[in-house]
């Protein structure tokens, strides 16, 4: 087994036309704005463990919509693509507004493998500061941001699409409680109600684990692992991911992450840069789907 040469930028040119995107709008008095010294209880909001973020159902794939925008399942054939928007929308608005965030867990490792998504995929990850996640809450809480881009993978239409980004009420509190509320904030599309989590970061002991970061799902990183920050390219645009993003990589899942080239009913092709599904025919052999077929 031949593993995968690392490519510092995508192998695949996507052609996709961003235009310039708008916060449509932002509440005045923000009812989940807090102090970083406030937890979520002090300020008169339910106790943790109260989840505040809802899923339409429990099941592995049910846990990737947010309850409010649900209407259904998307296809496997469109998912992706719902997806590449989201990341694509994230990622430019999130530099519209000077906010530094990174790229983590999965979508760190889609981007290691080929710069996009991997298919088997059905929601997305990104990190923040935790000083920028109180900024987050208290100047752009639960507002929602256009985004226009032409798609030459559908009509070449243009087209419009709306997100919201919404900061959990729980974000100030440092601890993991009953876990309930591990996730800091999350951007949603509001037609489908998949979504991208955000997690913050923050030096969680400094007086006996000074120079280490966490978020409350104890996932574990040294400063010098985080930054400075490499900025690179994911689905087309630019992104920001942290410096040693191997090591975080292989701390998180194993050095086979970077080798192995079968995974979740999906096979590594050398040849396209790409992770081509596999399916079955009538006589149960493997039948690789490629793209567009």
């Amino acid at each position: 087994m031949k593993p995968f040469t690392y490519l510092p930028l995508p192998a695949l040119a996507l052609a996709t036309s961003l235009f310039v995107s708008s916060v449509l709008s932002h509440p005045g008095n923000n009812p989940h704005a807090l102090r970083p010294d406030t937890p979520a209880a002090a300020a008169g909001f339910p106790p943790e463990e109260d989840k505040y973020f809802q899923e339409p159902g429990a099941t592995e794939i049910l846990g990737h919509y947010d309850a409010r925008y649900y209407h259904g399942l998307v296809p496997y054939d469109e998912h992706r693509v719902v997806l590449r928007h989201l990341i694509r929308s994230y990622l430019t608005i999130m530099k519209d507004l000077g906010i530094e965030t990174w790229l983590a867990h999965g979508t760190l490792l889609g981007w290691w493998w080929n710069g996009r998504i991997m298919p088997w995929d059905y929601d997305l990850d990104v990190q923040v500061s935790h000083q920028t996640l109180f900024y987050l809450a208290a100047n752009h809480n639960r507002t929602m941001h256009e985004y226009t881009f032409i798609d030459d993978d559908a009509t070449g239409d243009q087209q419009t699409k709306t997100y919201l980004l919404d900061i959990n009420p729980h974000h100030a509190d440092m601890g993991r409680a009953q876990g309930q509320n591990v996730i800091d904030g999350r951007w949603i599309d509001t037609s489908n109600g998949m979504f991208i989590d955000i997690t913050g970061l923050a030096e969680r002991d400094p007086q006996h684990s000074p120079g280490v970061w966490s978020c409350k799902n104890f996932h574990r990183y040294r400063t010098r692992d985080l930054y400075p920050m490499r900025v690179t390219e994911f689905e087309g645009v630019e992104a920001r991911i942290p410096y040693n993003f191997e090591s975080v990589l292989i701390s998180e899942y194993g050095r086979k992450s970077l080798i192995m080239t079968q995974w979740e009913g999906h096979r590594w092709d050398a040849d396209y840069k790409e992770w081509i599904r596999i399916e079955a025919n009538d006589h149960d052999e493997p039948v690789m789907m490629r793209p567009g077929w």
